[in-house]
Order: structure tokens, then C-alpha cells, then sequence
């Protein structure tokens, strides 16, 4: 995984001058407080569009705090947030919550007690972008789907408070069809490298065309896959009961199932939040380094299979 560096700064007009309706020039620009933001983060990836039992959101930090470095990452790991802390950053983006379950004790004497002590103690903020960042335009089986290179591209499940396009999961057409065995090798090729590769249900050489895919675990969205005509899934955690009784239910065999990473499929997304995140923020006249972790969070070190 290559690290994404964006230092975001704003624009000079023509004649050199910052004028009254364009950014600060670059190097006048400043840092906005966490406060500001956490409005750029709501403007891209809107927390009303959080799955109900999700808990997205500033986890720790002073809304009033300056932010010069931001790094984005998939998970707030102990290491993760080690790196945060090491490279200076004062806001840590995340796609997984840190607190998803109810605590009654943050103390250092667990590992998410230590987490939360770091944080404050190092003066590192902690935002959530969880299915806030999965349903939204752009969120994390948008960035999947357009790796695929898949074509007019839908939600898989509209989402209840946002626009039509926005939803969970994704459906979409290849350019051309494509044996499934030459498309499991696009999905790997595309992905960072785990241990645990992709697994394949299917025939490999049966043909697909429409594809459906879900970044992070979504094995509760077989009946839309079914309903979209998809000729194969993709997504990550697919557990044996849920996919021996996708392959009972399939019809034709299809479809097929694609079996990835969680931290894998997810991490795609984090370079192009980076950058949206980046231009909106120039956008405001705002002067911040942003950088996507370069931690394998994948909780998994090696495989061993057949042959």
C-alpha cells in the first residue's frame, strides 16, 4: 500500500492577489480548528446516513483545537494510532468505530482503554466515517465498484435519509463480459495484499457481466443482490451458512460469489476520501496535510491451502 500525501493549500487568483470570493493564497492559508472540520466531513459523508445501529462521529477531541495534519486509515488500532501520533497528525479519520459497543470503563487496562488514553493523551482527535461513508456518493463500494470498472452504477438498498444514488452496496455493468476467472483476478489485482487473497464460488469459466459489491461484511444483502440480477457478489466476510445457502438459493449457479478482505475491500476508499476531503477543505481556504496509514490492519498473517 503507497501512502497518499495531500497537502491542501489554497489558490491565488490571477493577478496574485487573494480576491474577496477565492481561496488565500498558498501559504496564507490556515489551519481550520477541528470544529471546521468536522463540517467538511459532514458535507461529504453525512452522518444522517449512518445505518441505525452505527455510532459515527468525533469519538475524542476539543472542537476547538487546531488541525494541520489529518491521516485516514481503516481501523483504530493501537499501531494505527501510533503512527497517527508518530507523523503529528491532530485528527485521526477512521471507517471503523472504536467504541461500536457500549464500555463502562475507558481504563488503560484494556486495549481500547489504552486507545482512548493515547488519543487524548497525545492530543490526537478520533472521527468515525463508518455506513455514513459506505452509503455516501463516493463512499467505499462507489471507490469499489469504480476500481471494477463497472458502468451505471446503482445502490444495491437505497438509503432511507439520502439522495437516490446514495444507499448500501452497489450494482453495475462490466464494459464487457468477462469469465469469472479473469474477473477474480481484476478483484485481486486491484486490492492490497492480505494473506488471506480472495476466495471464488463459481464456475471459472462462466461468464459475468452485471456485478454487485458491498466493501466491508455484507452476507445480510443476498435477497438485493438476487433482486439487481447480478451475475457475481463481491464482498468481504462471507460466512459458510450464509454462502452455502446463497449457492442453494442461486439460480443458474449465479451469482457467483467473490470473497474478499474487510480491510482490504475498505481500504480502497481511503485514498479517495483523502483527496475529496483535500479539495474540499482548499476549497475553503484551509491549509492541512492529509495522509492515508500505511498499517496492514488485516488481522490475519499468513494462509496455508492446498498444494
Amino acid at each position: 500500500m503507497e501512502p497518499v500525501d495531500t497537502d491542501v493549500t489554497g489558490q491565488a487568483d490571477h493577478d496574485g492577489e487573494a480576491s474577496s470570493d477565492t481561496p488565500p493564497a498558498a501559504g496564507s492559508a490556515e489551519a481550520p480548528t477541528l470544529a471546521e472540520l468536522l463540517l467538511a466531513v459532514e458535507e461529504l459523508w453525512p452522518e444522517s446516513l449512518a445505518e441505525t445501529w452505527d455510532e459515527v462521529g468525533l469519538v475524542a477531541g476539543h472542537p476547538s483545537a487546531p488541525v494541520t495534519k489529518v491521516m485516514f486509515a481503516v481501523d483504530p488500532t493501537l499501531e494505527v494510532i501510533e503512527e497517527a501520533v508518530e507523523w503529528g497528525a491532530e485528527l485521526l479519520i477512521t471507517h471503523h468505530p472504536l467504541l461500536l459497543k457500549g464500555v463502562t470503563s475507558v481504563a488503560a487496562t484494556s486495549a481500547k482503554g489504552r486507545a482512548v488514553h493515547r488519543l487524548i493523551e497525545s492530543g490526537t482527535a478520533l472521527l468515525t466515517v463508518h455506513t455514513n461513508g459506505d452509503s455516501a456518493v463516493g463512499g467505499v463500494s462507489d471507490v469499489l465498484a469504480d476500481a471494477l470498472g463497472l458502468q451505471d452504477v446503482a445502490p444495491l438498498t437505497v438509503a432511507a435519509n439520502g439522495l437516490p444514488e446514495e444507499g448500501i452496496g452497489r450494482v453495475g455493468d462490466l464494459a464487457e463480459a468477462m469469465s469469472l476467472g479473469d474477473f477474480a483476478a481484476r478483484v485481486f489485482g486491484i486490492l492490497p495484499s492480505v494473506a488471506g487473497g480472495v476466495r471464488v464460488s463459481g464456475d471459472k469459466d462462466g461468464l459475468v457481466r452485471r456485478i454487485a459489491v458491498c466493501g466491508g461484511a455484507g452476507d445480510s444483502l443476498f435477497n438485493e443482490v438476487r433482486a439487481s440480477n447480478a451475475d457475481v457478489y463481491v464482498t468481504a466476510d462471507l460466512r459458510h451458512h450464509p454462502a452455502s445457502e446463497a449457492r442453494e438459493a442461486a439460480l443458474n449457479g449465479r451469482p457467483y460469489l467473490v470473497d474478499v478482505s474487510h480491510f482490504a475491500s475498505e481500504w480502497l476508499w481511503l485514498p479517495a476520501a483523502a483527496a475529496a476531503l483535500g479539495n474540499v477543505l482548499s476549497d475553503q481556504g484551509h491549509d492541512v496535510e492529509i495522509l492515508v496509514s500505511t498499517t496492514n490492519s488485516d488481522p490475519w498473517d499468513f494462509i496455508l491451502t492446498p498444494g
